[in-house]
């Protein structure tokens, strides 16, 4: 079967994108997602967050909610909101995000690639998110949000995807953040045989967010076999929803540290301690590190630098040379004591979208001893680090901008 294939989108009909796109359910908390629909009747909140449309306090988990969704989307299709194409079709997805600019392809990725690791994965998924993602689709019957997913940029594929995009846009919509979403139809029969033969005669594309929506949908895929032996192996479940971008477009940004105390140190017998390890340089101003195996430390209302020597660096190991492997090596384990980062309640992360000011203003506030800022995660160290077929520690990579939930759905027949 193809690494990707074309499949009839589940669209807002012409005029009304604005009125339905919407974050990605996951980075919304209940309490702004209610806030986000008011007002807006056909916000794809109401499907990707329906608990929006029960009582507050409600068990995002809870059987209703799911049943809410269900009948949420069936009423957006009644309506005429969202309709189905009536051909199998590929889109072209560009997401603009002040002068970063990046366009990718919508279509659906196999799922048996992706059991077969031919779509390589990163991240460990955690079960009550993967178990929600399941329950979700099977409600549904469809797949609403797409997996991130990355192909090693090609240029005759980047080139037809320019191509199709320099012709005005089906869908143009800035969404509240200020990110512009824009979409375009790929009908050509020419085209869309192009595309699909083009991505399978890549090695691998590779899951850079959506961990849990593309684990979820192999679950699905592997359930409906089990109840119908029967089922062809072109059937849609077959195939999950993603959005497939060349990784020189990829714009990661830094994913910061935030520590609750000292282990009981004092701040000097802290950073006597942090010295033994890295060189310690006062800064007088915010600390954005210039290169790899380099942080910034916010202690006590001051910022340092902190350089660890290059023969400290695994090079050769993909994993632990990365940045946020060294810090937890070198300094959050055997200094500070967390040793498990994603079941600690001492340690918090901050994405770079926040900017440095959100690590000085939780130090400040008391709440939090010290604060770590990072390098960003490079493209090509993820694609690494899936290559060997190893996983990244928690909260390595943050990737902005976000997709929009609602452009395209995927119906599962």
């Amino acid at each position: 079967m193809p690494l990707v294939k074309p499949f009839r989108g589940l669209r807002p009909v012409v005029g009304c994108a604005a009125d339905v796109v919407a974050p990605p359910y996951d980075v919304v908390s209940a309490a702004e997602a209610r806030k986000l629909v008011q007002g807006r009747p056909w916000s794809f909140l109401h499907i990707s967050r329906p608990e929006v449309d029960l009582p507050p306090g409600i068990d995002p988990y809870a059987p209703e909610v799911y049943a809410k969704a269900a009948q949420n989307l069936r009423r957006m299709i009644a309506e005429g909101v969202l309709v189905r194409e009536p051909s199998e079709c590929y889109y072209v997805y560009r997401l603009t995000m002040g002068q970063h600019v990046q366009t990718g392809l919508v279509a659906v990725a196999s799922v048996q690639a992706y059991d077969a690791d031919r779509i390589r994965k990163h991240e460990f998924t955690r079960p009550v998110k993967e178990d929600d993602r399941v329950r979700q689709i099977e409600a549904l019957n469809a797949q609403t949000g797409p997996a991130f997913l990355v192909y090693r940029a090609h240029a005759e594929v980047d080139g037809l995807l320019a191509d199709v995009a320099a012709s005005p846009a089906e869908v143009d919509v800035t969404a509240r953040d200020g990110v512009r979403h824009q979409l375009w139809t790929v009908r050509d029969a020419v085209q869309l045989g192009y595309l699909t033969a083009a991505f399978d005669a890549m090695e691998a594309l590779y899951v850079a967010d959506g961990h849990h929506r593309s684990a979820a949908a192999s679950r699905v895929a592997a359930a409906r076999r089990g109840r119908d032996p029967a089922a062809t192996p072109d059937a849609s479940s077959e195939y999950f929803l993603s959005v497939i971008f060349p990784h020189d477009q990829m714009q990661i940004l830094d994913y910061n540290r935030l520590i609750r105390d000292l282990r009981g140190q004092v701040p000097e017998a802290f950073l006597e301690r942090v010295g033994t390890r890295f060189l310690v340089e006062p800064s007088e101003s915010p600390v954005h590190p210039a290169h790899p195996a380099q942080f910034g430390m916010y202690l006590g209302e001051r910022w340092y630098r902190l350089t660890l020597e290059a023969t400290r660096v695994p090079w050769d190991d993909p994993v632990n040379r990365l940045d946020v492997s060294l810090l937890a090596n070198e300094l959050i384990q055997p200094i500070l004591g967390i040793s498990d980062s994603r079941r600690d309640d001492r340690i918090d992360f901050v994405g770079g979208i926040r900017g440095l000011g959100e690590l000085e203003r939780r130090v400040d506030s008391g709440d939090w001893a010290v604060a770590f800022s990072m390098c960003a995660t490079r493209m090509e160290d993820l694609m690494a680090v899936a290559d060997a077929g190893e996983v990244m520690p928690p909260k390595s990579t943050w990737f902005e901008p976000k997709l929009a939930d609602g452009l395209v759905s995927h119906v599962l027949d």
